[in-house]
């Protein structure tokens, strides 16, 4: 598992990623799908009708506009864990305490116009109507909604994916997985209402430049940088007020780095980057600390559905997704204060019997069943392990580590 860690340089190297051709496609089997919308089970059906409420009742953004909504996140991960019915519509009942109705838009958005609005959450009630109204001239198809707004023009949406923390990437993982038309619109609105500045460096080639101490180890990237003393002092504390202020001042040091990671076998390097996502949540987590980094586990869940995307989009886009991922992972990596990451405290971690059963129901009954991103963290994991193995327990390790140590998020700046 560890052998794909090995560092490769090949001086002025443009990182084969940004390619649109056939040779950056990742090859991986698709997950299982489960159409909730045709299944008589009634687990299955208790999801649709839930997700149709949530569509109905509750914004996508909230809290002053800045919050995402994380209900088909919790119903979904809990429902492909096995949690039944009762379950499902206690996380219903609980995560509708937080969020909040539908607010009318300033105005409509059409198909001329639609773009004008991008990046103003005032504006998600709008986009919902719109992709909507699509949606029935397309026939109720949404994938074909989904391929025609998310692949089109010269800034196509699928390049900024990870604007809002990822959540868009995030909710659209989420809408194949469970197949879902309330998603597919949902995702579209986060997107569209979420967009922001992080979408040049996938749109405008300049950003792409040589390397000349390229690798094609994530992980061994992310050591330079937290060795890095330029980014020494940077905040005195992390928090999402850094994301802004270290693109502004500090670009040219983070896409030193984005560009750094080279690929000669894209799905290797993938596979390596799951590895990574995991390690930056559990690895760095300090003996005796009990809260997780709430910003750092966005890395992991991001991901995770980045595995999920990559066997149905087309494979010209592949390089764009899995490097998007990357430039969010170095940001949120170094805003959050460049955590050491210590494999050692997963690799040597005793799991002491407990196994995929035991995480799972942690999941679905444990004390923390209710918490979205905890749920999603522990899934990501167990899919990771199911898609390329996990004969070193790597996966695992880190997954019961993570589920027993477990008592609440941090990383907040405050």
């Amino acid at each position: 598992m560890f052998s794909s860690f090995s560092s490769f340089s090949n001086p002025f190297r443009l990182p084969r990623f940004f390619s649109s051709s056939a040779s950056s496609a990742v090859i991986i089997d698709p997950v299982e799908i489960h159409d909730v919308e045709v299944s008589h089970e009634k687990r299955a059906r208790t999801l649709k009708h839930l997700l149709k409420l949530n569509h109905v009742n509750h914004s996508v953004i909230y809290h002053d506009l800045v919050f995402h909504n994380h209900m088909p996140h919790l119903l979904g991960s809990a429902y492909l864990l096995g949690a039944d019915t009762a379950h499902l519509n206690g996380i219903y009942e609980q995560e509708s305490k937080e969020l909040e109705p539908w607010h009318d838009s300033p105005g409509e958005v059409s198909t001329y116009d639609w773009r004008d609005y991008l990046g103003n959450p005032k504006y998600q009630r709008a986009y919902v109507d719109f992709f909507e109204d699509e949606l029935v001239l397309n026939g109720y198809n949404w994938k074909k909604v989904l391929e025609e707004y998310l692949f089109m023009g010269k800034e196509p949406l699928i390049n900024n994916l990870i604007c809002g923390l990822g959540h868009p990437l995030i909710h659209l993982g989420y809408t194949y997985e469970l197949s879902s038309r309330e998603l597919a619109m949902e995702a579209l609105s986060m997107a569209c209402s979420s967009y922001d500045h992080l979408h040049k460096y996938l749109d405008d080639p300049k950003f792409t430049r040589p390397s000349s101490n390229g690798t094609q180890s994530p992980l061994e990237l992310l050591y330079r940088v937290q060795k890095d003393s330029r980014f020494d002092g940077l905040f005195p504390h992390g928090g999402a007020g850094n994301l802004a202020p270290l693109f502004e001042e500090h670009e040219a040091e983070v896409l030193e780095y984005w560009n750094a990671w080279h690929t000669v076998n894209p799905t290797e390097e993938f596979k390596a980057s799951q590895m990574a996502a995991a390690a930056l949540l559990v690895a760095t987590q300090r003996p005796g600390e009990k809260s997780y980094d709430f910003f750092i586990v966005h890395l992991l869940t991001t991901s995770h559905a980045v595995r999920i995307l990559l066997p149905v989009i087309p494979a010209r886009y592949h390089g764009a997704l899995v490097r998007q991922w990357w430039l969010l992972t170095l940001a949120v990596y170094i805003a959050q204060l460049r955590p050491e990451i210590n494999l050692n405290a997963v690799t040597e971690y005793d799991r002491k019997g407990k196994d995929w059963l035991w995480v799972e129901r942690q999941a679905v009954v444990g004390k923390h069943a209710l918490d979205a991103h905890y749920v999603k963290a522990l899934r990501a994991m167990k899919t990771a392990a199911q898609t390329w193995g996990d004969e070193d327990s790597f996966y695992l390790k880190a997954a019961v580590r993570f589920a027993n140590d477990f008592d609440g998020w941090g990383g907040f700046g405050f």
